[in-house]
């Protein structure tokens, strides 16, 4: 996830797949893993405000595109981990920042010709996590309606990213390629969460718009596994060799698929999603574990922050 801000992407991708991972913690029953999550994700999260406000002299939040959108998505996915916690007046500020954030960036300028065209369908799908997650932590039907035209609309962005993403980064890619996996993992996330939202105190859909959600949810789901695999079997043929800050866009895509299928398996009633949304959590983890190694072996190796700078094409 390369940008003109290197040290402010790195802490707001860190946030946004630490963040993400407790969401994946939260929904398979591990809530105390969950909130010690959270705490990673909260602190890398302030790095990345204090370095986006240090580099604002130099340059605006349009410029910092890829940083920004990334943060936009961290922000509202720790405000869904906020909400697992109870903290909801938390969460319902987040949303604000967030939404917010978006505003101002869903015009801002080509966050790039990588995996990174997927970001804006990445931060509008996180919002409309939230809003749902809210939804349903409220029993209020406004974030419910909110949250699905941002999901509809995340997916016309997703459909626009694809035609500008470059075949070639499947076998050149540095790692950013897998926010194309990411993207649609995080829309599947967010048609789970409207599903489940839904209730009889709360009525939300009709049987019309359900059975939509249901089989748009169920196919996001299906093409994500289906992305994965290909992604994955691309990168044992061509492996990338070293470390690279792009990679967390791996770790992003494995988390919040394992969090969309952990989802999925309530909101459709579908119990061998369970087995491999842990599955596929676990796998998250260690990967995650030895991201952050390779990450920290990193730094010692540079000099500070430099040490663990995205080597994207400028």
């Amino acid at each position: 996830m390369p940008g003109p801000s290197p040290s402010a992407t790195l802490w707001a991708t860190y946030s946004l797949t630490t963040g993400t991972l407790s969401a994946g913690l939260d929904s398979a029953g591990y809530e105390v893993l969950s909130r010690i999550a959270l705490v990673p994700a909260c602190a890398a999260w302030l790095g990345a405000v204090a370095f986006a406000v240090l580099r604002l002299p130099r340059a605006t939040w349009r410029a910092q595109a890829p940083a920004a959108l990334t943060l936009t998505t961290a922000t509202a996915l720790i405000g869904a981990g906020f909400s697992a916690a109870g903290l909801r007046r938390s969460a319902a500020a987040l949303l604000a920042l967030s939404a917010l954030l978006w505003t101002l960036l869903l015009a801002a300028r080509d966050p790039g010709r990588g995996g990174t065209v997927f970001l804006r369908c990445v931060a509008t799908q996180g919002l409309a996590v939230l809003g749902a997650t809210l939804a349903a932590a409220e029993s209020a039907a406004w974030p419910a309606h909110a949250a699905m035209v941002l999901f509809w609309l995340g997916l016309i962005l997703y459909v626009v990213a694809l035609f500008r993403f470059a075949p070639r980064e499947v076998t050149e890619g540095r790692g950013d390629h897998w926010l194309a996996c990411g993207a649609l993992a995080v829309s599947a996330l967010a048609g789970a969460r409207l599903l489940g939202a839904d209730s009889a105190r709360l009525y939300l859909w009709n049987d019309d718009d359900h059975a939509v959600l249901t089989r748009v949810t169920v196919a996001l789901l299906v093409l994500t596994l289906v992305c994965g695999v290909a992604l994955l079997t691309a990168g044992l043929m061509w492996p990338r060799h070293g470390y690279d800050a792009r990679h967390w866009a791996g770790v992003f895509a494995a988390a919040v698929t394992a969090a969309a299928a952990l989802s999925g398996a309530a909101a459709l009633d579908a119990p061998w999603l369970d087995v491999a949304g842990e599955a596929l959590l676990w796998a998250a983890v260690a990967l995650w574990l030895a991201c952050t190694a390779r990450a920290a072996a990193a730094a010692r190796a540079g000099s500070g922050p430099a040490g663990v700078r995205s080597r994207a094409r400028r």
